[in-house]
């Protein structure tokens, strides 16, 4: 499906200079555009990589600030979770909530304050007492745990953490139902770990020191380069601790992978955390983009350029010479009177000057030699034309016509009569067309005489439809069709022959066909008759108009009739012959039905020629 456009294409670059020029053109500017789009990729890419390298170290400055944050809030855990002031208190306290008890826990408070004011990132301190069941918080209080599972769950907790240190996110689910932020009131994520560390016969007392999510957020937040870009602290497992923006870690994973989305992520060296910066793309190129419609517009320019210089040369040089070329062409097709318009003082302007001159020279020299010769032939032509008389040739028959008469002789009168009209209209009818209802009449006249002179052996019929009567054709068309099938086919039967005439348009053609049931063909023969005529339709070849039959040795009349169908009606023109050896033959001529109405249309002089031309035929 491309190859015909691309060669359309091909063939219009060939024939068409201002199209070249432009090509030209449009090639001159190539470098220039692909220079221009390579230097705004390449600032694009280098503008991406120092903001990404300007982001990272910014991100990277931050997270070592976390992690220095996250050493020293351990630092506080280790001292509050080795304190032997904190730890006696709690080892005094026991599973009822004394009076004594109540002092200690105020005391082990007022201490877990203090501790908080050394690290501003803390926002709480909480310790749960394993034999109360209490959880001690700075921000809210004591509180006790009424629910055995949750007892189990952070005792568990405590056992399982050993002397490590864990960092438990508020929504982290617990045995009940509840979550971990609920159960100790903390909203921040949390340093989780046992009490008492150099013990091993510990009890499960467990330490919180919960992180301020506002100061983390605080801290990074002041690294956000625009309103639509969103800042996010996040654990190992991905998930947000805080952040700007939305914190739902699904759409988080859907915004990281956008690929119109700006992401840069430095990760902790130390917690495995990681701090990931998001930003529209848009904005990160918004520099790069004012620079990039300048780079469009230039080239849009240049194109203009371009394609104005190349109408300019095309209408300075390219076209003069494309008017000269036309004119060669009016002048090689027989068209002398062409002139070109010449206002130009170059070398093109004398071009043109010279071809007008030698237009005029060569009309003159066919108006005063070739068409003197012309004129001589045509005379000698008309005066031998004139010396055979139609008249005397109609006159004569008449006289037969009328002694066949006298003496009786009908089929004589008959046959002198009908060869007298068929001569009238194959001579004296002054065109060389016919009507197909005309075409029929003229035919009927010549079978006639054969029917006359074969006594009769077959019989014709004429299946003319009514559409198909006006069309116009060539004279004598269809009698060396007609004349073969009763030389060639009906003479040789006895009786019964039968010709069958019928015409009808179909799909824009003419089709007329002639059948008869006489001796057919053999397939050889057939084959041989097809492989001549169906030379007449073969595309033409250059310098020979139609196939040299001056070898020929038969089939004149066919070959004669294909090559005046060929000649008038062009290449779409077809002509079919079928036949079956002992059955019959049937001839198919195909004509193009605008090619009939454009060359041969009838009109009213040539109407009243054949009008005045068809009176004083023989009468019976």
């Amino acid at each position: 499906m491309t190859i015909r456009p691309l060669r359309w294409l091909i063939q219009q670059y060939q024939q068409n200079i201002q199209l070249r020029l432009t090509v030209y053109f449009l090639f001159i500017l190539l470098p220039l555009v692909a220079v221009s789009l390579f230097s705004n990729f390449q600032s694009r890419r280098m503008l991406l990589e120092q903001t990404t390298e300007r982001t990272e170290a910014a991100l990277t400055s931050s997270m070592d600030y976390i992690d220095l944050t996250l050493q020293n809030v351990e630092e506080i855990s280790t001292l509050i979770a080795t304190d032997s002031g904190v730890l006696r208190l709690l080892e005094q306290s026991g599973s009822d909530l004394t009076p004594q008890a109540v002092v200690n826990f105020a005391d082990l408070l007022k201490q877990l304050s203090n501790m908080t004011s050394i690290n501003h990132m803390v926002s709480q301190v909480s310790i749960f007492h394993s034999r109360s069941n209490m959880i001690l918080s700075t921000a809210t209080g004591s509180k006790r745990l009424t629910d055995a599972r949750q007892h189990d769950w952070l005792r568990l907790l405590a056992r399982f953490g050993g002397s490590g240190i864990m960092y438990t996110m508020p929504d982290e689910p617990t045995p009940d139902g509840q979550t971990f932020g609920t159960l100790t009131g903390v909203d921040g994520i949390s340093l989780v770990r046992a009490m008492d560390l150099n013990n091993m016969d510990r009890q499960p007392n467990l330490l919180v020191v919960t992180l301020s999510k506002s100061r983390l957020l605080g801290l990074i937040r002041s690294l956000l380069p625009s309103d639509n870009a969103q800042i996010v602290l996040m654990t190992n497992d991905r998930k947000p601790i805080t952040g700007t923006g939305e914190m739902d870690a699904d759409k988080l994973a859907k915004r990281m992978a956008d690929k119109d989305t700006f992401t840069v992520e430095v990760k902790s060296k130390y917690y495995k955390w990681s701090l990931m910066l998001m930003q529209p793309q848009s904005e990160v190129y918004a520099k790069s983009e004012q620079m990039q419609l300048y780079t469009y517009v230039i080239i849009g320019i240049s194109v203009l350029l371009a394609l104005w210089i190349s109408w300019a040369v095309y209408s300075g040089i390219a076209s003069p010479v494309q008017k000269l070329m036309q004119g060669m062409k009016r002048a090689g097709s027989g068209n002398f009177n062409v002139r070109l318009e010449n206002n130009r003082q170059d070398e093109l302007g004398y071009l043109t000057q010279a071809f007008n001159q030698m237009i005029y020279d060569q009309k003159h020299l066919i108006e005063h030699g070739y068409e003197q010769q012309l004129r001589l032939a045509v005379t000698e032509l008309k005066f031998l034309q004139t010396q055979i008389n139609p008249h005397f040739l109609y006159n004569t028959l008449d006289s037969i016509y009328w002694a066949a008469k006298n003496y009786e002789a009908d089929e004589i009168s008959e046959m002198v009569l009908n060869l007298s009209r068929f001569f009238r209209l194959s001579l004296n009818k002054g065109t060389d067309t016919f009507t197909v209802e005309e075409t029929v009449a003229h035919l009927h006249y010549y079978v006639r005489v054969q029917q006359l002179r074969f006594l009769d052996k077959f019989s014709v019929s004429y299946d003319i439809q009514e559409e198909s009567k006006t069309v116009p054709i060539m004279k004598l068309l269809l009698q060396p069709f007609v004349e073969n099938a009763i030389l060639h086919g009906l003479e040789q039967r006895n009786r019964g022959g039968e010709l069958v005439v019928r015409t009808q348009l179909e799909d824009g053609f003419l089709c007329m066909t002639i059948m008869d049931n006489g001796a057919g063909m053999t397939a050889e023969r057939l084959a041989y008759i097809r492989g001549e005529l169906g030379s007449v339709f073969v595309p033409e070849k250059r310098g020979l108009s139609m196939p040299p039959w001056e070898n020929a040795k038969d089939l004149y009349g066919l070959r004669n009739v294909a090559s005046r169908i060929r000649m008038v009606y062009g290449k779409r023109a077809r002509l079919e012959i079928d036949s079956v050896h002992g059955e019959g033959t049937t001839i198919t001529v195909g004509l193009p039905l605008d090619r009939c109405k454009e060359m041969f249309q009838l009109t009213p002089e040539r109407e009243e020629q054949e009008t005045e031309q068809g009176r004083g035929e023989p009468t019976a």
